[in-house]
């Protein structure tokens, strides 16, 4: 099949009816990457099972690998064989968060001198937290934020350090994540305001119990890993629930029934809150056989939403809110201020640019419907605006995306999967 190039700016489809579809999503980055990185430091092989394959977890690998351990990430299933980390590396962050956070306190282990550098949009998010970490520990690091050096020094004494971590909850899964590797393991104590998006972490912690890691997690603000092994564990990797979001959203905005096959009835995805809200704003949701079910309704409804653990969805849920019949506020989402750009400012700027009525605030946005037009969506080079873009488009006459292959850095063909939803 012979593809196409993808025009930019991208004309969004349109629905002309109701989208009834079943689709089969790619695998989780969060949970893809952090299989990966805990592969890196096991005892022995591992096995990451129906792997995303996407730019962020393409540069996990070629960073993982780069330090020593290396990634097969030639089949479905990607083998991982740790190493010992001696070698000089360059490490490319592009605009991977989760390569940018993880990756140093593993590096700490290394003998070797380790760069770290990405994306110009990258350059501007916070990695402080987790540098002023690694010094406190007693790593030797030079910079504040990309890019910046490591240099190794084969081992890391470990223990207490106390970290603001209200500007990303990757900040406490980082050091998780390497801890037992440490000589007296790690123990975070967090101090400042409420730590966003919990669920990384209890999925951090998860994964940790999986490889036999001790954790504590029984203090509020507080997170202690105890010196030992990481065992090797194969990963099943589930399908990623956030990236669900203009999908089911598609079925939100036309009336039609979209269900995601393989929606596991357990999980510590921030996404899974996707069904209570679309509940909310008046969908049909509902398990089936295949996975999980939405209806979209007749007409939308605003809701008042706490986005704090589960910000990521806030560029979907704004756009839909931008759709609905009565107003909406969303809130607590202050730190997504610091994701791959300022995603209030971003929202309220190009939602106001294609009609709607949005007041910015300093944690969220108040969306009051009006009747939306089509005009230029620019996503700053972030894969959820490229989403919120979409489905605006989906029922707004001439709509058109900006870079919509920002996409791939989870979502590998995104735009021409999203177009045949359409046929």
């Amino acid at each position: 099949m012979t593809q196409h190039p993808i025009a930019d700016p991208w004309p969004a489809p349109r629905a002309t009816a109701p989208v009834d579809a079943v689709v089969s999503l790619p695998g989780s980055k969060s949970l893809t990457n952090r299989a990966l990185l805990l592969a890196a430091i096991a005892e022995g092989p591992s096995v990451v099972r129906r792997a995303l394959r996407s730019r962020d977890t393409l540069l996990m690998s070629r960073a993982l690998t780069s330090l020593g351990s290396p990634v097969d990430t030639t089949g479905e299933d990607w083998v991982v064989t740790p190493g010992t980390f001696t070698a000089d590396a360059a490490v490319d962050c592009g605009l991977a968060g989760t390569v940018m956070r993880f990756v140093p306190p593993v590096a700490a282990l290394s003998t070797g001198t380790v760069s770290f550098d990405g994306d110009e949009h990258m350059r501007q998010r916070p990695v402080g937290e987790i540098l002023g970490a690694l010094r406190a520990l007693g790593v030797d690091v030079a910079g504040e934020r990309l890019p910046f050096t490591l240099h190794g020094g084969g081992a890391v004494t470990g223990g207490t350090v106390v970290i603001d971590a209200s500007g990303s909850s990757q900040f406490v899964s980082a050091l998780l994540l390497a801890g037992a590797r440490y000589e007296k393991g790690v123990d975070i104590r967090h101090d400042g305001k409420p730590v966003p998006s919990l669920p990384h972490i209890e999925m951090t912690v998860a994964m940790l119990r999986e490889h036999g890691v001790e954790v504590d997690d029984s203090e509020a603000n507080r997170w202690a890993v105890a010196p030992g092994p990481v065992k090797a564990a194969d990963h099943a990797i589930e399908p990623d629930l956030s990236n669900a979001a203009p999908f089911l959203a598609l079925a939100a905005v036309t009336g039609g029934t979209v269900t995601v096959r393989d929606w596991p009835r357990a999980t510590h995805q921030a996404g899974d809150a996707l069904r209570d809200i679309l509940a909310q704003m008046g969908c049909q949701v509902r398990f089936t056989a295949e996975g999980l079910a939405v209806t979209g309704p007749g007409e939308l409804q605003g809701v008042d939403l706490d986005l704090h653990d589960v910000g990521e969805l806030a560029p979907a849920v704004a756009a839909l809110c931008a759709l609905a019949a009565t107003p909406s506020h969303l809130r607590g989402i202050a730190h997504i201020r610091g994701h791959e750009t300022d995603r209030l400012a971003a929202l309220a700027t190009e939602l106001t640019g294609l009609g709607a009525d949005v007041e910015e605030r300093p944690d969220g946005l108040a969306i009051t419907p009006r009747t939306l037009h089509g005009g230029l969506w620019h996503t700053y080079a972030d894969h959820r605006m490229a989403h919120a873009g979409v489905i605006l488009g989906a029922v707004v006459d001439g709509v058109l995306v900006e870079n919509v292959a920002t996409t791939s850095k989870t979502f590998t063909d995104f735009a021409p999967f999203w177009a045949g939803l359409f046929a």
